[in-house]
């Protein structure tokens, strides 16, 4: 008499968590996300639009640091992930002296030192899988500057510097970490800091967009430009970083409203 076959364990679910996934490229990387069966982690400041798929919410606001603390229990109990999408970012522009000092700290503390502090939280109590990836997403204006957004570009460059440097720690885990380093987007944030009249038809859509860094992440690559049009602008930025920054100069910040 045959025993009848044994069924094979049931994988567990992929799961995910997006920070900043209530609007822009973090929508999209929810959107898709779900659309390939992940079970998603939301963290934001704003609860979002879930469509048909529910998702986990958890509310923070990531400028106060006592929230991050505060949710950072909850966050780790949530997981394990195999994928994390650390993208939640804000802008302060305009002419660097005549910004509120506090608004250049809290872009600093939501674009790069909440990102910092949720990785090292994750990868220490390691519920973040082996083979799992982790995405930073940094700024095309790592390569060519961003005069009149001066804080925003240096929280940027502060988190791809730091994701650089966690790499080899997280790959003693079994994690991979992804740079991504986006251009402009056709997004509600992009449209509220870009100077009058920019064009806004030369934008990449955020769908697109996170699809292409959600794949590079996936397939372990260290960075991520998506678009051809933005592999050559940080190209031509790596090349001629002085012409390239003076450009950005009169495109953006002598339009910006005084």
């Amino acid at each position: 008499m045959t025993s009848a076959p044994k069924r094979a364990p049931k994988r567990a679910p992929k799961r995910a968590l997006v920070t900043g996934g209530s609007a822009g490229l973090g929508a999209a990387a929810v959107s898709w996300l779900q659309a390939h069966r992940y079970e998603v982690v939301v963290l934001d400041r704003d609860r979002p639009w879930t469509g048909k798929t529910p998702v986990q919410f958890i509310r923070c606001d990531l400028a106060s640091r006592t929230e991050l603390d505060d949710v950072l229990p909850e966050l780790i109990a949530a997981g394990p992930y195999s994928l994390v999408f650390l993208n939640a970012g804000i802008n302060a522009t305009g002419h660097f002296e005549r910004l509120d000092a506090q608004a250049h700290i809290d872009v600093l503390r939501v674009n790069a030192e909440a990102p910092m502090v949720i990785t090292a939280g994750l990868l220490e109590a390691k519920v973040v899988r082996r083979g799992g990836a982790m995405v930073f997403v940094s700024s095309l204006s790592h390569f060519t500057g961003y005069p009149g957004a001066a804080s925003y570009a240096a929280s940027k460059d502060a988190l791809a510097i730091y994701a650089k440097s966690m790499r080899q720690y997280a790959k003693s885990r079994g994690v991979s970490l992804t740079v991504a380093f986006p251009g402009p987007l056709k997004t509600d944030h992009a449209e509220q800091h870009s100077p009058e009249g920019a064009d806004a038809s030369k934008r990449m859509d955020p769908d697109l967009a996170a699809s292409l860094i959600i794949a590079d992440a996936r397939a372990g690559k260290k960075n991520s430009i998506p678009g051809a049009a933005n592999r050559f602008a940080a190209w031509i930025g790596r090349l001629f970083p002085k012409p390239v920054t003076a450009m950005m100069r009169r495109l953006i910040y002598v339009r910006l409203k005084p």
